[in-house]
């Protein structure tokens, strides 16, 4: 399977969306769009929830009129297009709880919407929410300190200090994410704060300067004190918490030895034996599909034995075993 094919079967990365970044400046041709019956609104509250519908089976999008009827006054950035739509976020001053309710629909986080919702309406609320916490964080010029303006359908910041001009575009971070392997065993780590037995993949922000394969030789090399020989790019996942690129990668050891840094409260090798055993008795938590590192993990699960992790994980996992 291609990378591209594995990126699209993660959460947030199957948004089947036209942005039309050409197009961004084009005021006609946006106030064409919203004049269109296709218009649709996604809306989020400050705290990043997004309006869903009561059932949870998908984001509760707006039409122009119900847009106007309960945030008239709200920003409003173009996202991108359809063959059958064009698609809005809009940015509410609060989490109008009144307003959900006569819009049968209900405020809802994002790690539940990427677990619930359909993959198109999940990856459109990430991208929402990317763009709009990078507004509220570029209202003032990193250069001269001055107010900047949103220009480019909300995708460009422009600062109004005529002696600077400075343009400032959405930023993204990128963090690689990562399963090691040594013969029949993989490394996963577990840090300070998380209760006893959840263990993941090992991650961390990529450094300036640095190419993604020397940040998944540093990041592991730190984190668990492996050194690692190859690595090879897996798939990517937005992932907007705030503002991260998670690039999962499979990378191969050089030798077991470990030595925990700072970072982990405890690194080990596991065999598939004791992984198959520690999700039957619920010792073990591992990732829920929300994230790549699931992804990495059943990658690493079906190459090593042809088993499947989704026939191995509970309803549940994160339960410890039950008590007779």
């Amino acid at each position: 399977m291609s990378a591209s094919l594995r990126s699209r079967g993660n959460v947030f990365a199957a948004l089947a969306l036209e942005r039309a970044a050409e197009r961004r400046d084009d005021a006609d041709w946006l106030a064409s769009l919203r004049a269109d019956t296709g218009a649709r609104y996604v809306v989020l509250n400050p705290d990043g929830r997004s309006l869903a519908r009561a059932d949870r089976g998908g984001l509760r999008l707006l039409d122009d009129a119900e847009r106007l009827a309960y945030w008239p006054e709200a920003p409003v950035a173009f996202l991108g297009a359809t063959d059958t739509a064009s698609y809005f976020a809009v940015a509410a001053a609060a989490a109008d709880a009144d307003a959900a309710g006569a819009l049968a629909g209900q405020w809802m986080d994002l790690r539940a919407a990427g677990l619930g919702l359909p993959a198109f309406d999940a990856g459109l609320f990430a991208y929402a929410r990317a763009l709009l916490f990078w507004q509220t964080r570029v209202r003032y010029c990193g250069a001269c300190g001055q107010p900047t303006t949103l220009v480019s359908a909300g995708h460009k910041a422009l600062c109004t200090n005529p002696g600077c001009r400075l343009e400032h575009f959405p930023r993204t971070d990128p963090a690689i994410i990562v399963i090691v392997g040594w013969r029949d065993a993989c490394l996963l780590g577990r840090q300070p704060g998380w209760p006893e037995g959840r263990w993941s993949t090992l991650a961390g922000f990529v450094e300036p300067g640095e190419s993604l394969e020397d940040a998944v030789r540093r990041e592991v090399q730190e984190e668990a004190g492996v050194r690692v020989k190859e690595s090879d790019y897996h798939s990517s996942q937005p992932w907007p918490f705030p503002a991260s690129l998670m690039l999962g990668f499979s990378a191969r050891a050089a030798d077991p030895s470990i030595q925990v840094g700072p970072e982990l409260a405890e690194a080990r090798w596991f065999e598939v034996d004791d992984i198959v055993r520690g999700l039957a008795d619920r010792s073990l938590v591992l990732p829920p599909p929300l994230s790549v590192s699931h992804r990495l993990i059943e990658h690493w699960l079906r190459e090593t034995s042809g088993l499947e992790l989704s026939t191995l994980m509970n309803e549940e996992p994160w339960l410890k075993p039950r008590s007779a």
